[in-house]
């Protein structure tokens, strides 16, 4: 009897989360989402700075889930191997690619053949913050501010060279050489630490990081931050002037979001973007956005995914401005 009593039980929890699901019109593997581990996929190396954004948040995330959530990071092209991975990844919110949406944006207009639509073969569904790449010199650079560097650079001609080496770092400092009038040579690097040793013996005048990158290694004594490219300055960085105050019409405010691949179901996706807005309202999470430079930026799906869309349009623009050729 105890048997049958046990059989009847499980038959009746099972057609009641089915109930439950029907009226919701969703599946009961999206009622019970998450049941298995999720994958937070990071475009940049482990120890990055984006690599330790990405991983704040997984740990942040999971505690809210109630869900193991791995990093798996996906470097090169561009963040394009990342990018072309989850969107290829099943459409069930088990992988999240946590990146920059002005980088993706920018890649679809540097690219020949982008591997991806970003705006369709993606959904943007949560925002994280508000951020934007900064110029930075070695901390015993000659230059004080935007002023004497740029002055600096015209005297070398194209003598002078800077590093940069994500799509959103690329495209600021070519809009700030174009605005200074300056000659200096472009050095692409793969990852922000890979310049570190030319910035700092000298080798290379500036470079073009983003603000995690950027704000720790003034930190630690080997970098002086000489301009941000936000419209104004950002509240995790007050102190760094911005390049527009300094006299140079730049205005790229940055921004990082989560997304999933084309089709996940939509309460997934809400679901996911209620973590991060649940995460992002914590003032442990506050604090640790403004000590990477950041503000948060809270949104609903549809917003994220709007948000993606005008960037894109945004950056065909800018990549112009740039005179960027495209790969």
């Amino acid at each position: 009897m105890t048997k049958w009593l046990k059989k009847i039980a499980q038959a009746t929890a099972a057609m009641a989360m089915l109930a439950v699901a029907q009226i919701a019109n969703v599946t009961p593997a999206q009622a019970a989402y998450p049941e298995q581990t999720v994958t937070f996929v990071c475009a940049f190396p482990a120890g990055s700075g984006a690599d330790v954004l990405v991983r704040y948040f997984a740990d942040k995330v999971s505690k809210i889930a109630g869900a193991t959530i791995i990093v798996e990071n996906k470097p090169g092209a561009l963040s394009n191997i990342a990018a072309e991975y989850t969107s290829r990844s099943k459409p069930d919110g088990y992988t999240i690619f946590v990146h920059s949406g002005n980088s993706i944006a920018g890649n679809m207009w540097i690219m020949k053949k982008p591997p991806i639509d970003v705006g369709k073969d993606l959904m943007t569904i949560a925002t994280i913050n508000k951020q934007a790449f900064m110029i930075a010199v070695a901390k015993d650079a000659p230059y004080k501010d935007l002023k004497e560097l740029t002055a600096a650079m015209k005297a070398k001609g194209d003598g002078g060279s800077y590093a940069v080496n994500a799509t959103s770092g690329k495209v600021m400092a070519e809009v700030y050489k174009q605005k200074a009038g300056l000659e200096t040579v472009s050095v692409q690097y793969k990852t922000a630490a890979d310049s570190l040793n030319d910035i700092t013996s000298g080798a290379m005048d500036f470079g073009s990081y983003d603000p995690v990158f950027a704000l720790s290694q003034q930190r630690e004594g080997r970098f002086r931050l000489l301009g941000v490219g936000s419209p104004e300055r950002m509240k995790g960085a007050p102190s760094i002037p911005t390049l527009k105050e300094q006299g140079f019409d730049v205005d790229q405010l940055g921004w990082w979001g989560a997304m999933v691949a084309k089709g996940t179901p939509e309460d997934i996706t809400t679901k996911i973007n209620g973590w991060f807005n649940t995460v992002l309202q914590q003032p442990e999470t506050q604090k640790f956005l403004a000590d990477q430079g950041g503000d948060p930026y809270i949104s609903t799906p549809a917003e994220a995914q709007a948000l993606m869309i005008k960037t894109i349009a945004e950056w065909k623009d800018y990549v112009a401005i740039a005179q960027i050729p495209q790969q």
